[in-house]
């Protein structure tokens, strides 16, 4: 849940800050007051909830001290300096209505930034070796490109409520979302069709003799490992569930974000809704897949056959 609050609220700055550099989105206070809120709530309500999702919250701030070797500590290092230039842009924007010049500047950093704490939160899963599902060229691309769609679609809602309609947006928004799907059905491609790196004989150094098979089980007690990377789900219902988030995640909003790029007033603003809301169920459920299908290596002394 996390991920995808604070990915459409980066996704929203990246936006914001490409739009003042390019002159794409004027100077209207009263929507960079909501745009900025938006954007701003969803990140802090990702960052809060990934803090409750920690064991022991209260010592979070000690593995800011790790950037060196922690892509973990090194996102939460991004999502700190994003804060820097995004204060100014956004008073900038939202009181005085001015997004050039420095404050343009501003905006552009703070939506590299944005990227870039994005990247980190990917590379947290990516870097992971045990996990065969993750550790992949396709996760990172994903995690971007969802983050871009999200924040586009966001906008462009917030663009069509004020009658400040600009296609482009919509645009940025529809192609983020076509590219997300050939992305993700890439990455479902590769996690169905490539060959798993450990089974049990390999782990065991076995392999020489034969098929090993597991006499008894490590503990007799479920642990962390087991409720966080033993998800057991039925191939049937994982096709339907990706079937679902192509669905509501990727097509829904591809179609309607490009029809606010032809029609304009109500039926705009209703269609642009309706796409932002279904991208976000849908990259939920993307995202519920991304850990339920994921087996850790370790699930092989606990009767896996392969990871």
């Amino acid at each position: 849940m996390f991920t995808v609050t604070s990915g459409a609220g980066y996704g929203m700055l990246a936006v914001l800050g490409y739009g003042a550099a390019t002159r794409l989105l004027q100077p209207n206070a009263k929507f960079g007051l909501a745009a900025f809120a938006l954007a701003l709530a969803l990140v802090v309500a990702g960052l809060l909830s990934s803090l409750l999702h920690l064991g022991r919250p209260e010592r979070s701030w000690r593995a800011m001290s790790q950037w060196r070797s922690s892509w973990l500590s090194r996102e939460g290092s991004m999502a700190l300096l994003t804060f820097v230039p995004t204060l100014p842009f956004a008073v900038a924007w939202s009181l005085f209505g001015e997004n050039s010049g420095l404050f343009a500047l501003c905006g552009v950093l703070a939506g590299i930034l944005a990227l870039a704490t994005v990247f980190c939160t990917g590379m947290i899963y990516a870097s992971l070796k045990p996990i065969h599902q993750w550790h992949n060229r396709w996760v990172v691309p994903g995690y971007l490109v969802m983050a871009i769609m999200t924040g586009a679609l966001w906008i462009n809602v917030l663009l069509q409520s004020r009658g400040l309609s600009r296609p482009s947006v919509a645009a940025i928004a529809a192609g983020a979302a076509l590219v997300g799907m050939v992305l993700k059905i890439g990455y479902w491609r590769y996690v169905d069709t490539s060959s798993a790196r450990s089974t049990p004989q390999t782990a065991t150094g076995l392999d020489q003799f034969g098929k090993v098979t597991l006499l008894d089980p490590p503990h007799t007690q479920e642990n962390f490992l087991l409720r966080e990377m033993g998800y057991r789900l039925a191939r049937k219902h994982a096709w339907q569930l990706r079937r679902i988030s192509l669905s509501f995640g990727f097509f829904v909003p591809f179609v309607l974000a490009g029809l606010t790029v032809a029609v304009t007033g109500r039926f705009a603003t209703i269609a642009a809704l309706i796409a932002a809301v279904s991208a976000i169920v849908g990259v939920l459920i993307e995202r519920w897949l991304f850990f339920a299908e994921a087996k850790h290596t370790v699930m092989l002394y606990y009767g896996g056959n392969k990871a």
